[in-house]
Parts: C-alpha cells; sequence; structure tokens
C-alpha cells in the first residue's frame, strides 16, 4: 500500500480528531480557555473537520487514490464529527440554558438520523451529484448557527428545541432530494441555485453573524423542496 493512497485517509483522520476534540468540548461549554467559551471551540472544531472533509475527498481525487477502505473511514469520521458532536452541543445547551434534565436525552436522536443518513448514502447509487435528505455536515452547520441564536437571543422553550431536533433529524433520512454544492462547470445557468445558495449564505452571516448560518440550512431545505416541485426532472 503505497503512502499516495493514504494521504487522503491520513486527512480523513484528522476530520476524525477535530470531531473527537468537539465533543470533548461541548461537555466543557461554560468552560473559558483562551477567550472563547466550550461551546465556541466546539463551533471551531467542527468547523475544521468540515474543511477536513472537503479536503480528504479532493484529495482522493487529485491523486486518484479512491478506495473501499477510505469510504467507509469517511462516513465513520462524519458520523462523528456531524452527527455526535452536534448532539452533544444540543444535549449540553438544553442542560446549561435550559435545565432540560432527561429531555436533553432526546438530542441522541441527532446522531442516530445521522447515523442512518450515512449508512443509506453508501448503498445508494443515485446519490452522485445530488443528495437524498439533508447531508449530515449540513445538520452540524445548522445546529452551530442555532446554538449561538439560543446564546444570543435565550433559551426558545423545550417545545421549539424538540421540534427543531425531530424535524432536522428526520429531514437527514427523508426523501427529498437536495442539490449538490459541487461545480462542474463555473456557469450561471448550470449553478444559479448553488450561487442563490453561496449569495444567501454571505447575506445571512453578515446581517446576523453565526446565527445565519442555521438561515442558510433552512433556505437551502425551502430552496431544494421548490427546486424538487418546481422541476422535478433536475437531478443536481
Amino acid at each position: 500500500m503505497s503512502i499516495k493512497s493514504q494521504i487522503p485517509n491520513t486527512i480523513t483522520c484528522c476530520n476524525l480528531i477535530a470531531g473527537v476534540m468537539a465533543v470533548i468540548a461541548a461537555f466543557n461549554s461554560s468552560v473559558l480557555w483562551h477567550g472563547l467559551q466550550g461551546y465556541h471551540w466546539a463551533f471551531i472544531l467542527i468547523g475544521a473537520a468540515a474543511v477536513f472533509d472537503f479536503c480528504d475527498g479532493f484529495a482522493a481525487r487529485l491523486l486518484h487514490a479512491y478506495s473501499n477502505l477510505g469510504k467507509e473511514l469517511d462516513s465513520l469520521c462524519d458520523l462523528v464529527s456531524f452527527g455526535v458532536a452536534p448532539a452533544m452541543l444540543v444535549f449540553n445547551m438544553m442542560i446549561d440554558e435550559g435545565n432540560a434534565g432527561w429531555l436533553s436525552w432526546f438530542s441522541i436522536f441527532i446522531a442516530v438520523m445521522g447515523a442512518l443518513r450515512l449508512a443509506k448514502f453508501n448503498i445508494d447509487d443515485r446519490q452522485t451529484s445530488s443528495f437524498i435528505g439533508l447531508p449530515i455536515p449540513a445538520n452540524a452547520i445548522f445546529w452551530i448557527g442555532c446554538i449561538a441564536w439560543i446564546h444570543a437571543h435565550g433559551y426558545p422553550g423545550h417545545g421549539p428545541v424538540l421540534l427543531l431536533i425531530l424535524v432536522v433529524s428526520l429531514l437527514m433520512v427523508s426523501g427529498l432530494r437536495m442539490f449538490s454544492l459541487k461545480f462542474k462547470t463555473w456557469g450561471w445557468r448550470d449553478n444559479f441555485r448553488r450561487y442563490v445558495l453561496i449569495a444567501s449564505a454571505i447575506l445571512f452571516v453578515v446581517t446576523d453573524g453565526v446565527p445565519g448560518l442555521a438561515w442558510t440550512i433552512a433556505f437551502y431545505v425551502l430552496l431544494s423542496l421548490m427546486l424538487t416541485l418546481l422541476l422535478p426532472v433536475a437531478r443536481d
């Protein structure tokens, strides 16, 4: 086994390292370290995991180093970084901000649905250029924005939080076709939905800061739903 073939897997393992560190940070959400609280570090580490998740696929394509091992490893690491870490962030947020008690355990549903989503993705050859169900990294991005909003504006109550857990988790295993952000060309005609989403993300983040990430994912879901209804033949 050549060193070149192990470069993507090494990057994928960095994704896992960042994800595990994010889980640890989530359980120390109120601890101040280098001027930032634990949940801030969890946000940063999940973001780092997302960068590694992009880079491992890019490296695999660049080096022609695809492997079944890499595919399975990628899913396992994604589950930790984008499923377990956000679930633990929500768990601790419900305890710290809402004194939720046993209700906080419902946050585990996020990780469970994330695992099912990744398992479906691995055996579904229809998801090469688009997604069926909310991608698990988008789930993590949503919860980063949502938790940032709660820290800024206050805990909205157990009902709204539990409803969000249910809806976002079920979206991951839904049959909703969602477009990918991978660019094959740079033309407007083939990528208008991607450019619209990127522009909206910039607008939301500039106007609302980190909570704008949650609005971006909500818009992504809405835009995908509209395109599915209006353009049912669209595939990517």
